[in-house]
């Protein structure tokens, strides 16, 4: 289908101005090609022209020709009339130009777009990219085969043409997902789980949930879509009762940012008395245990003062639910190929919440690096783990216990199989380096402005026409962008397979709910009656 033919060459070195009929409707983010020759490399390392497919993606439209200001000026009569009684014909009035940026035609062997840097000459046909090219070439996913099938194209009609994302790159080089709230982010991560959980992936995935969002994922092990053969995908859902740190699994760093402002005499009480207990390599370390240390600790050290008032700290400190001498989270109960372990975090404190953080992905890191250097490991196969409000746990502040344990995975957890997926509807209140190493980006609707700028900073490979997209994108719709993809695009989001829980609450129908069960209670089935048969709400006021 030839949609326009080029005019000219546009404003920037790979820009092209089409111009093109309304009746086209050729719409922002589109996707359009020209034939051209372009140089090719052998396998022998001579070099021939060949005639490929150069793609290119629309990013302006303006109108260049249309009726005449002054046809417009009655609002009850259509220009069209005006043009019928003048006796002017209106066809082929309405003329635009669109502004399209050149992608590249797609080397096979790199398997991604190469520019030709040239834009087609002016007379060259423009003609729209067929659902079948599109997805092939923008990712590099080959459907049923590790990948996960995301949704399809904004620009075409639903269903028609469908996206897939490679799994192994989004969960080996990082994801964020980005979006206010109410646009899809956790709707949008929950897609992604069923399909990392689906036979033809299996993966050990570890979702970290603030607010109870992620239950309703344990409907997978029932559902179709997931069975094969004597697979089925198996969803654990942890409450917080039943989520502890092992006190000896802390390191001497985590002591010191949970003990209320020690001094530094008492610091080096601390720290002598924790490296002792560690050296004896105790997996069952208790309160008794430390605060006993650190009195043998103040003796040998003249520090007895320093020592006395280390005791009720470590009280306060690690006297709380969270930590215990011998239970934790056992790395081999969390994770298994095709397992999804959901840790829901909803009445645990901040602080508790990155503490756990900072712990279990120490330990998950330290296994994985074992594994891959060849020593004795649990975890011998890669892992991804989702953290919902990802602000929480890796802030721009710093002032969070799991950021550093976090920045470690990310800069290098690629090499050791442990992927990280981040969250979150502030990307202004992530830690910059945090969401620049997250390479693969699903960008939904962003209205804050300063959201809007760590988004532009973070993300390198979006485009300025993708990013102003933002503020107008609609629940479900997405940009996606890095690593996955062969260049970025505006996706529509699939259906879910199981049930959503993060939906918001319907205040109106709670409370005529929360009336009528009032009504129903024996105080308040009716007004007492005096003596003469009148109820209360009948007498005069005072």
């Amino acid at each position: 289908m030839v949609i326009g033919i080029v005019s000219k060459p546009g404003e920037n070195t790979n820009e092209f101005v089409i111009v093109t009929p309304d009746d086209t409707e050729i719409k922002t983010g589109e996707f359009v090609y020209y034939k051209g020759d372009v140089e090719v490399q052998n396998d022998d390392g001579s070099v021939v022209e060949q005639e490929k497919k150069i793609f290119a993606r629309v990013t302006g439209r303006e109108q260049q020709r249309g009726f005449p200001d002054q046809f417009m000026a009655d609002p009850g009569v259509s220009p069209d009339a005006v043009a019928r009684k003048l006796g002017i014909s209106t066809e082929g009035v309405d003329l635009y130009n669109i502004t399209a940026t050149v992608i590249g035609y797609y080397d096979e062997k790199l398997n991604d777009f190469t520019n030709p840097r040239i834009v087609p000459k002016p007379g060259t046909e423009i003609r729209l990219a067929s659902d079948s090219d599109l997805e092939e070439y923008l990712t590099e996913a080959v459907p049923e085969e590790g990948s996960a099938f995301i949704g399809d194209l904004i620009h075409r009609p639903p269903e028609q043409t469908e996206i897939h994302l490679p799994i192994d790159a989004f969960a080996s080089t990082h994801l964020s997902v980005l979006a206010s709230t109410g646009s899809g982010k956790s709707y949008t991560a929950s897609v992604l789980i069923e399909e990392m959980m689906q036979p033809d992936s299996r993966a050990a995935v570890l979702v970290l949930d603030p607010h109870g969002e992620y239950g309703s994922l344990k409907q997978m092990e029932e559902g179709e879509k997931f069975q094969d053969g004597d697979y089925a995908p198996e969803v654990q859902i942890k409450r917080p009762e039943s989520i502890q740190i092992r006190i000896s699994e802390l390191s001497l760093g985590d002591l010191f940012s949970i003990i209320d402002d020690p001094s530094d005499p008492q610091e080096q009480v601390l720290a002598e008395a924790w490296n002792q207990l560690q050296s004896e390599e105790d997996d069952y370390i208790s309160i008794n245990d430390l605060q006993n240390k650190v009195e043998e600790v103040g003796d040998e050290k003249d520090l007895e003062s320093s020592a006395r008032a280390l005791d009720w700290r470590i009280d306060k400190a690690l006297d709380r639910d969270l930590f215990d001498h011998s239970n934790h989270l056992s790395l081999s109960e969390l994770l298994e190929p095709g397992q999804c372990t959901v840790l829901q975090l909803d009445t645990m404190d901040q602080r508790d919440q990155q503490m756990m953080v900072s712990v279990l992905f120490r330990k998950i890191n330290q296994e994985r690096v074992a594994h891959e250097k060849g020593r004795e490991s649990e975890l011998e196969f890669p892992v991804f783990g989702l953290l919902e409000e990802g602000h929480r746990f890796a802030p721009a502040d710093g002032d969070a216990r799991s950021l550093p344990v976090l920045s470690t995975i990310l800069s290098e957890g690629r090499k050791f199989g442990v992927g990280i997926g981040i969250i979150s509807q502030r990307p202004s209140k992530i830690d910059d380096d945090v969401l620049s190493q997250c390479k693969t980006q699903i960008i939904m609707q962003i209205q804050n402005p300063l959201d809007q700028d760590a988004v532009k900073k973070g993300v390198e490979d979006v485009g300025e026409d993708l990013l102003d997209e933002l503020p107008g994108l609609t629940p479900g719709q997405a940009i996606i962008a890095g690593d996955s993809v062969n260049t970025p695009f505006l996706s529509r989001i699939r259906n879910r397979y199981t049930e959503h829980d993060a939906e918001s609450l319907e205040a109106t129908k709670l409370w005529q709910e929360s009336w009528k069960e009032q009504q129903r209670e024996p105080d308040g089935m009716a007004e007492p009656e005096d003596e003469e048969g009148a109820s209360n709400r009948d007498q005069p006021l005072d």
